[in-house]
């Protein structure tokens, strides 16, 4: 007899799509309501969301992707799936679905503020927005076209980067040809326009206080930007045949930023760390034999997330750069996105092979602190029931 097959965790959903991207629908995001009390309790609601009951809540996952241009038969698409905390799965079925036609949405990048996203097609850039109609009193969520048309994104080839700052105030956009651009928004109004910033620009990412734009292109050094004065005021370095592969920022304190440089070398894969008040390189850690396909830190900054192209998904814990989580063959296809939820409690990573996967984010410290109470809590209870039986002549070899 063969061995029978293994079914996918509720967690891990096949869209039939190939995904180039993924993101979480923000938590702030609710169904419009114009009565003026109803929105301040919801207001209310929001400041108080915890660890405990932000299972009531309704989390989405949006994801893009399809088969390009040519006659596959595979559509073109953006999808909207609905992830339950607390039976920890993805909707077998999108919950929405946009269809694009034959464009491909390579890149995405979704609103802080719950507005809308931005996808990179082929030749240009298209805005959409959510749409929620309502079915027997029951909000339903999906996306539709909007009417901002962002004219300055109109035939300016593939884009591989997109960025929003923290405040949403500032949109980063990069291209193939390496072009930077960064504008103000909602308004589009240019900041600057790098024509030549790198040969091909990979990624792009802002610091946590909007100050400084950090950009990182195919082969030579990554850049930083001033985002005020529009000049590049320092250069990422490379060492022994490094190929930069993406960037983040991480807020480790009040006063302290990190930046994180996934790096593919020779042995696999490294991270980076570079102080980023002097631009110097701090530290180099070689955390997986691997290359790394994909890479991002949770908002809390406590863990770094790997894709591979092996379809490997683990978590890295900030502290001392070792696994904590590993996930052989999460994927059987390239990862080519991952994304933590903005409460840093859950892990979205995307494939080319048509699948998602939602991995929940354990603080181990917090577990083994809670395991180490109950055990203390067992001894003590123990150590009373032993006192009361000696003492009650029950076991007399304790006197």
């Amino acid at each position: 007899m063969g061995k029978k097959k293994e079914t996918d965790p509720p967690a891990l959903q096949k869209y039939g799509v190939p995904l180039y991207s993924a993101a979480w629908l923000p938590l702030q995001f609710r169904h419009e309501d114009h009565d003026s009390s109803k929105q301040h309790e919801q207001d209310k609601d929001r400041e108080e969301i915890t660890h405990a009951s932000a299972s009531s809540y309704e989390y989405y996952v949006v994801l893009a992707g399809g088969g390009g241009e040519g006659r596959s038969g595979i559509p073109n698409a953006v999808l909207l799936s609905r992830f339950d905390f607390s039976s920890n799965s993805l909707s077998p079925q999108p919950v929405a679905k946009l269809n694009l036609g034959s464009d491909l949405p390579y890149r995405m990048v979704v609103h802080p503020g719950g507005d809308g996203l931005i996808c990179a097609l082929p030749n240009r850039c298209r805005y959409f927005e959510w749409d929620e109609v309502e079915d027997n009193e029951d909000h339903k969520l999906g996306l539709k076209s909007s009417e901002k048309v962002l004219t300055q994104l109109e035939d300016v080839g593939q884009q591989l980067a997109l960025v929003f700052n923290s405040d949403s105030s500032v949109l980063a956009v990069g291209g193939e040809d390496g072009n930077l651009r960064v504008f103000k928004w909602p308004s589009m109004e240019i900041i600057f326009n790098e024509a030549q910033a790198h040969a091909s620009l990979k990624d792009l990412c802002f610091s946590p206080d909007g100050k400084f734009l950090v950009s990182l292109g195919g082969r030579g050094p990554g850049r930083v930007w001033d985002v005020t004065s529009s000049m590049a005021v320092a250069s990422l370095s490379k060492e022994n045949d490094e190929i930069f592969a993406s960037c983040r920022f991480s807020q480790i304190s009040d006063q302290t930023q990190v930046l994180y440089v996934a790096a593919i070398t020779d042995k696999g894969s490294s991270i980076v760390t570079w102080n980023a008040s002097s631009w110097k390189r701090v530290s180099s850690k070689h955390v997986f034999r691997e290359p790394v396909s994909s890479f991002n830190i949770s908002p809390d900054g406590k863990f770094l997330a790997i894709g591979t192209a092996q379809g490997d998904v683990m978590l890295i814990n900030s502290t001392n750069m070792c696994i904590q989580t590993m996930i052989k063959k999460a994927h059987l296809g390239i990862v080519t996105a991952l994304t933590f939820s903005h409460d840093s409690r859950a892990l979205v990573s995307a494939s080319m092979d048509s699948s998602a996967r939602v991995t929940l984010v354990e603080d181990k410290k917090r577990a083994a602190g809670g395991s180490s109470l109950r055990i203390i809590i067992f001894i003590i209870i123990m150590a009373i029931v032993v006192y009361f039986l000696k003492n009650e002549g029950v076991l007399p070899f304790l006197g």
